[in-house]
């Protein structure tokens, strides 16, 4: 009998891939891992996590500091001669004084900046981190730390070993699901890398959402080509699939159906989740996504929502550029114009529906920027930057098990290092997991002869940010 007759009669029969053991692998595909328990009762059970790409100002946002207002023009002291050393070749020497207003905000007294009026009307939600602090100062290798805990390309990010840790609650999409825009200047820096699954199964890749027309290219049918059809040659493929894994015992080919098949679920779910119709028109002005500047992020963030709804595990929004080397005032004006109301509409939108009660918000950059101006071009009125900072800069989180209306650590005077309660970014990866009820030092992976984590070797759950 003919090889290809023989496994086929083995593979209909029973054995290793019958269709006991083929029912068996749809039901641990669909949950993303063979073991997808929590190793304890998790405080949220999905994230949003709002990437801010290129490194946002904490001392003009989120870290106000007199102290630069006082020394404004003046050279920084010599304790700090660091800090001249410009990560990017620009000319670092005086101390910048925040044009910015701060004031505080809420029943906590949360001090945040004028920029993000509506980002105050929640503030009583947050958790605001003033203490993150990391090794990289360029913006690959730091996008790179914070995803996937190490600088190095090749790795999974942090949705990815959330969806190979927990798996998805949700049949007819992906667990990992990503939104771009930017403000006009286009992303920059490590790109996919950033929603690559790495060496895990490609399964838990992110899967890169549009949010107009079709939300994944190529995603439907091509014309002539009828459900049915379509059907049959995928039930084929997944034959010969399983046939070329019997053979060589690859178990990549097992993500490759199960992504053949999210394609085919998704195909009716998908163009069902860009559907907007039946918001009403107060949550659509909620979000802005019928105005600009913020109709594009502003879709984006009320499609987050609408993905936790359905049980997407992690949902990525990614927004560029904040990467204000000159021009500072001008672009965060313009960036938070376009982020701060969607993002604030998120938090509200998911408090009012008891979503936030088991949803972690993450809003974070890379790293911030320096509290002296950057001289590239010449010095004259509008044109002055800040540079990249990563030792000492800010984030928050809101919703399940973190602590509301909360500061969590803080800068020195200047607001150059972390000097109290310190956080890495690693401490933040763990912290994340913990609240997802994984162990950051249990979630591994074997790999090229090693067992890898998100947390890399370092990590520490920083409890006093728990609710």
């Amino acid at each position: 009998m003919p090889q290809a007759l023989e496994l086929r009669r083995d593979f209909l029969l029973g054995g290793a891939y019958g269709f006991g053991a083929t029912a068996l692998w749809h039901l641990l595909a669909s949950t993303g891992n063979a073991e997808p328990t929590p190793h304890f009762s998790p405080r949220a059970k999905q994230v949003i996590f709002i990437f801010m790409m290129g490194g946002p100002s904490h001392v003009d946002l989120f870290d106000p500091k007199p102290k630069l207002t006082e020394l404004h023009g003046q050279p920084l002291p010599p304790s700090l001669v660091v800090a001249k050393k410009s990560a990017t070749g620009g000319v670092l020497e005086t101390a910048m004084a925040s044009p910015r207003k701060f004031r505080p905000a809420g029943e906590c007294g949360m001090e945040l900046s004028d920029l993000l009026p509506h980002t105050r009307q929640v503030a009583d939600e947050l958790c605001l981190i003033r203490s993150l602090h990391c090794e990289q100062s360029n913006h690959d290798p730091a996008q790179l730390l914070l995803h996937c805990g190490t600088p190095l390309f090749g790795h999974p990010t942090m949705g990815s070993w959330v969806s190979y840790g927990l798996g998805s609650e949700c049949e007819n999409l992906p667990g990992y699901l990503v939104l771009l825009s930017d403000d006009g200047h286009g992303l920059e820096g490590a790109g996919s890398s950033l929603w690559s699954s790495g060496f895990l199964p490609s399964r838990h890749r992110g899967v890169s959402f549009r949010n107009s027309g079709d939300p994944v290219l190529h995603l439907q049918r091509p014309p002539g080509i009828s459900a049915a059809t379509q059907r049959a040659r995928l039930d084929v493929l997944r034959d010969l699939n399983q046939l070329r894994q019997q053979a060589t015992g690859d178990s990549e080919i097992g993500s490759r159906i199960a992504n053949y098949e999210m394609a085919y679920r998704m195909q009716s779910a998908a163009p069902e989740l860009l559907d907007f119709s039946g918001e009403d028109q107060a949550t659509r002005e909620l979000y802005g996504v019928d105005k600009d500047p913020t109709r594009q992020f502003g879709a984006n963030c009320l499609l987050a929502r609408r993905m936790v709804e359905r049980g997407v595990r992690f949902v990525h929004l990614v927004h560029s550029s904040w990467d204000h080397h000159g021009r500072l005032d001008e672009r965060l004006d313009a960036n938070c114009a376009i982020t701060d109301q969607p993002v604030a509409a998120l938090i509200l939108d998911l408090k009012r529906r008891g979503l936030l009660d088991d949803t972690l918000v993450i809003w974070a950059g890379e790293f911030g920027r320096t509290p002296m101006g950057e001289v590239r071009r010449g010095v004259r009125k509008g044109a002055e930057g800040r540079d990249h900072h990563p030792y000492g800069f800010s984030a928050w989180l809101a919703g399940a098990g973190v602590k509301r209306g909360h500061v969590h650590g803080a800068t020195d005077e200047f607001g150059f290092h972390a000097t109290e309660q310190p956080m890495h970014v690693h401490d933040l990866q763990a912290t994340i997991l913990h609240l997802l009820g994984v162990d950051h030092q249990r979630l591994t992976y074997r790999h090229a002869g090693r067992d890898y984590r998100l947390t890399d070797v370092a990590g520490q759950v920083v409890r006093e940010l728990l609710g």
